[in-house]
């Protein structure tokens, strides 16, 4: 049978949803546990039980490639000499992934309330980069809030947060904070209540190890940025998960620049929802927004934000791609760049 305290627990994040989920864990012996996993290196995982964290090693069934996330719930079990395996994991509500560059899904957490979108007020701010983080979490089922750091040196923040009204929808809260700030704590306040798990992403530097020092005990060690271009410097090797003096969980993550959203093109048009509804408007069903006459979106729609669109949704066509699939994309390209060439040449002649 498998031992759990629901208000210990709840210290963890534990909710009722994940209560009613138990029932469909494999019977275990006695002695076993509910735990969280905090944090993943390699072969090795961190577990806390909500008084307590531990060190374990999972069984090889479930080592497979993005099986196992920080945030994920897990039973573990000790054997003779008194070593912790995890033996069971139980289905997470949602989980944050994104495609590497050479199409493997990379799991980055589970079981997540609110995504904190940290971007930097200095030379970190790129708007198409928040998009691609918020097309990440909203396809997770994940509710965004967008958190810009280092207002505390950046002369520029009401001309930044005009760039974000003018080109995001609305409804997204968006807050400037410095993160060294305890202030930062009631500005956050909304989404630390107790049993709400908060995972921060963003880009090297934009500040997320600093803000999850101040909202927490966890005294990570921070880095500055480059003189030249402003970029951050690594920190944050892995990702892990730190509690808030209210009950909250925090989880923490290695900056990443370039982000390819696990989800496929229906759902990546349903986040860009201000240009779905425009679309049904176009002239021309099939219209692609680029030039063709009688077009609802664009004029409408920021251009650069268009773009980004068009980009997330062929990276999400090739990720869905078969190898067959791209032999015969790059043949049919093939074909029209020899007639293109064709046709310059007599023109020419």
């Amino acid at each position: 049978m498998i031992e759990f305290n629901f208000e210990v627990l709840r210290r963890i994040g534990f909710n009722q949803f994940t209560a009613s989920q138990l029932h469909t864990l494999e019977p275990a012996p006695a002695g076993a546990q509910l735990m969280r996993l905090t944090e993943v290196q390699r072969s090795w995982f961190s577990v806390h039980d909500g008084n307590a964290e531990y060190k374990a090693r999972a069984l090889p069934r479930l080592l497979g490639d993005g099986a196992l996330a920080v945030g994920d719930w897990v039973v573990t079990e000790s054997n003779d000499i008194n070593e912790l395996w995890i033996s069971q994991q139980l289905s997470p509500t949602n989980h944050i992934a994104r495609l590497s560059a050479d199409g493997n899904r990379q799991s980055i957490a589970s079981n997540i309330d609110t995504a904190l979108l940290v971007m930097g007020l200095d030379h970190d701010f790129n708007l198409r980069r928040l998009e691609r983080y918020i097309a990440i979490v909203r396809t997770s089922a994940i509710a965004p809030v967008i958190v810009l750091t280092k207002a505390d040196i950046a002369g520029n923040s009401p001309q930044r947060m005009d760039d974000i009204s003018g080109r995001l929808p609305p409804h997204i809260p968006v807050l400037c904070v410095n993160a060294h700030s305890p202030n930062s704590i009631a500005e956050l306040s909304p989404w630390l209540g107790a049993g709400q798990t908060l995972c921060l992403l963003g880009s090297s530097g934009a500040g997320k190890s600093t803000l999850t020092n101040t909202l927490t005990s966890a005294h990570q060690e921070t880095g500055g940025i480059r003189k030249g271009d402003g970029r951050g410097r690594h920190t944050t090797t892995a990702r892990s998960l730190h509690l808030c003096p209210d009950g909250a969980c925090i989880i923490d993550t290695p900056g990443l620049r370039t982000w390819r959203p696990d989800a496929d093109e229906e759902a990546l048009t349903s986040v860009f929802n201000d240009i779905a509804l425009l679309a049904a408007d176009c002239q021309f069903r099939d219209c692609r927004h680029e030039s063709e006459p009688g077009c609802a979106v664009r004029g409408n729609i920021h251009s650069d934000r268009l773009l980004n669109f068009h980009k997330l949704v062929r990276d999400a066509q090739r990720s869905q791609q078969t190898p067959l699939d791209r032999i015969a994309e790059k043949a049919k390209w093939k074909v029209l760049n020899k007639a293109g060439t064709k046709r310059s040449h007599d023109k020419r002649n």
